[in-house]
């Protein structure tokens, strides 16, 4: 059975189809936690016209593995799921979906969190918006990096 499925893709996705695929066949899985992101219409008082997602081929997928590899580690998960896209994104697009299945629901509640605080933070994705006054790259908030602080804390 194979446990985690990574997809770095310009295509959008469906998240009924996703979730249905993640659970199928597995009678253990007691619990879906999902996240789905998007773009937002503002970030940080701009308007935001368009936002453009790159990756560097071979080296997400290999990061985004670990961060799982770390998340299954933690906690009883039976299968993730991380599809990420990439190219020109418009307000309401969908961006990002992490979802996790367990036989509990507090496992998937966090490792899908974990998932996606590291996500936001150390995953090799470069963000760039488009905005009336001109185009800015995104870098991880302050809240991003304090959500990430809490599951390196001993």
């Amino acid at each position: 059975m194979q446990d985690s499925f990574i997809r770095i893709q310009e295509a959008d996705f469906d998240l009924t189809t996703e979730i249905a695929k993640l659970r199928e066949g597995d009678q253990q899985i007691g619990a879906v936690v999902s996240f789905l992101g998007t773009v937002r219409e503002m970030n940080g008082g701009s308007k935001v016209k368009e936002m453009t997602l790159e990756h560097y081929p071979g080296m997400t997928e290999k990061a985004l593995q670990e961060i799982i590899d770390q998340a299954k580690s933690r906690w009883d998960i039976r299968r993730s799921l991380v599809i990420h896209r990439i190219g020109v994104l418009l307000p309401e697009d969908q961006i990002v979906l992490v979802a996790v299945s367990s036989p509990h629901r507090g496992d998937a509640f966090c490792a899908c969190e974990f998932i996606m605080d590291y996500l936001k933070t150390a995953a090799p994705f470069w963000k760039k918006e488009a905005t009336p006054k001109g185009s800015r790259w995104v870098d991880a908030r302050v809240t991003d990096e304090a959500a990430m602080a809490r599951w390196t804390k001993s």
